[in-house]
């Protein structure tokens, strides 16, 4: 006879089986619905590690495998480490959302033994556009210095591109400068994997005609637009409408605009095409300036009524600014021939003020000449976002302006110096008004059906001409890249914030937000550190260990009085 005792551990027995087979079929279901329906969970406040949603459907989009190799490598400080590490969790999340298709690897320039082959190699990468950096860092309780490449090159098909990490503004501090570079580790990768991965099918339009920057002054800027972009000039008077264009680039135009020239620009943008207009207000040339000096007087391009008409308005100024680059001037003579200083020419505003905008943001100082203030005036439907400012040191002079190489030479009255932060550039973005509303077309125009309000487009205008002009090698002839100068040898971000504002107004929507991205900085108080190092040391060391011999003592205590009465 079986009794009760006897059935108990039996159906106990059955009871634990059936939960254990449950749980095993549980997380064989849970496996399966998370193999089959991939997330992720950023819980970080300014969700650092999470991918836009436009580089993830670039990324899924890939047509075949890209090939990252990384020579941020080796032993560095933590804000370097902290940069090393974004890029390698940057890259895991591209590997993931490309199905596969980025693959990437580390290497460590400085690892190659053979000094001859390390050079060579370090030259290489140069050459390819990483810029190298000179770090400093203790091993061994010695200080050493080391030359580290904080870049990468990306692969595709045959294809490659430099891509560098360390960017940022170089007048915020190293700490402030690095974070910015951390921001930015997923554009420029996603920048890179764009450029040579996919084919641009936007058309630009380089105008010509009316006295703009000749095709060796902007080689440079139509080059590099040419690796996202079809590029395209021709000359205004000779085309008949700018129709098949996206963009259209106008660039330190000298002569008047004809009104028919003005009727294709403005029926241009009436239908959505976007313009970029970097136009100077006043004639100034450094080339011409003599002994005795000349006057800086307005242009006539006869575009004033369509800026007008859009929202803007470019003064009869120009801009003077005790944060300024510097020009190469004859001091003196030595031995029958010349001493030449770098003196200040306040003439050249360094432009380093800029807005929170994606063109913008986190970009390094821009080399401006002869660069004129600009107003808003009321246009309806019409956004107007200032993008970069001079310094609040700036004196405006009003046309017209008195241009001399002594004026180098003089001493600085800061007084004279206090018009404040003066915008020198903005974006429109709207619904625009036609210049030519109830009135006919012009004569010798192909379409005379005026189209008198736009859809909605951007422009974008800069009251320098010559902020996308790129010095020439005067012996060979060759261009030097856009924003160099190349008497102080260094590198200006003229470049970067044409391309930002190109790739802006083609594609607003797309991977240039990725650039809004932001990190706070949140650094320690090191004072206060200092001052509570040992209260710290001790709660985080001592009292967890005490906290875990106390929990012991007790629950030995009360099992053992618990079990002593039985």
């Amino acid at each position: 006879m079986v009794t009760q005792e006897t059935k108990k551990p039996t159906s106990k027995r059955r009871r634990d089986i059936t939960r254990y087979l449950l749980a095993i079929v549980s997380l064989v279901m849970v496996n399966m619905l998370v193999y089959n329906y991939f997330f992720r969970i950023d819980l970080t406040e300014d969700k650092r590690y999470s991918i836009s949603p436009v580089t993830k459907q670039m990324l899924g989009e890939l047509p075949g495998e890209v090939f990252v190799e990384v020579y941020l490598e080796g032993d560095f400080p933590s804000g370097f480490k902290r940069l090393q590490q974004s890029a390698r969790e940057t890259l895991d999340e591209f590997r993931i959302y490309a199905d596969g298709n980025v693959r990437y690897t580390y290497f460590d320039p400085n690892s190659i033994t053979d000094e001859k082959k390390r050079t060579e190699f370090m030259q290489q990468l140069g050459q390819k556009g990483i810029q190298p950096t000179n770090l400093r860092a203790t091993e061994e309780g010695k200080q050493v210095e080391r030359l580290v490449f904080p870049g990468a090159i990306i692969r595709y098909n045959g294809k490659e591109t430099a891509v560098n990490f360390l960017k940022g503004n170089l007048a915020a501090t190293p700490d402030e400068r690095l974070n910015q570079s951390v921001e930015g580790v997923e554009y420029e990768l996603a920048a890179g994997i764009r450029k040579i991965a996919f084919q641009g099918s936007k058309t630009i339009g380089y105008i010509t005609g009316q006295g703009e920057l000749e095709f060796q002054q902007v080689t440079d800027l139509l080059g590099s637009l040419q690796q996202y972009y079809r590029v395209a000039m021709g000359n205004l008077n000779e085309i008949p409408s700018l129709e098949g264009l996206d963009l259209i680039i106008v660039a330190k135009p000298t002569q008047p605009y004809s009104d028919a020239d003005k009727y294709k620009i403005d029926q241009f943008l009436m239908n959505g095409g976007k313009a970029v207009f970097f136009v100077d207000a006043l004639d100034a040339n450094l080339d011409s300036l003599g002994r005795g000096g000349t006057f800086a007087m307005p242009y006539n391009h006869n575009l004033d009524d369509l800026f007008f008409r859009y929202g803007v308005r470019l003064n009869p100024t120009l801009i003077m600014d005790l944060n300024s680059g510097f020009i190469p001037l004859v001091t003196g003579y030595t031995g029958g021939r010349p001493s030449t200083e770098m003196i200040n020419w306040r003439f050249y505003p360094l432009l380093n003020k800029f807005s929170k905008h994606p063109i913008t943001r986190n970009l390094d100082a821009v080399y401006s000449k002869f660069i004129g203030t600009i107003d808003t005036v009321k246009a309806t439907g019409v956004i107007k976002t200032p993008l970069l400012y001079t310094s609040r040191y700036s004196r405006i002079m009003q046309a017209p302006v008195p241009l001399t190489l002594e004026e180098a030479r003089m001493d600085v009255n800061p007084e004279q110096y206090q018009a404040g932060e003066q915008p020198v550039g903005y974006l429109l973005e709207g619904t625009f008004t036609s210049l030519f509303r109830n009135r006919r077309a012009p004569a010798g125009v192909a379409n005379t059906t005026v189209k008198e309000q736009g859809v909605p487009t951007q422009i974008a205008v800069f009251s320098d001409g010559d902020l996308i002009r790129n010095d020439v090698n005067p012996r060979t002839g060759q261009a030097y890249e856009l924003g160099f100068d190349r008497f102080n040898n260094i590198k200006f971000a003229n470049k970067e914030l044409a391309m930002n504002t190109i790739h802006y107004l083609l594609d607003s929507e797309g991977l240039i937000n990725v650039r809004s991205k932001e990190i706070k900085l949140r650094p320690l108080d090191r004072v206060r550190v200092q001052e509570e190092k040992t209260y710290w040391q001790v709660l985080n060391l001592v009292v967890p260990i005490a906290l875990l011999a106390l929990f012991g003592v007790t629950r030995y205590y009360l099992r053992k009085r618990r079990y002593e009465k039985f």
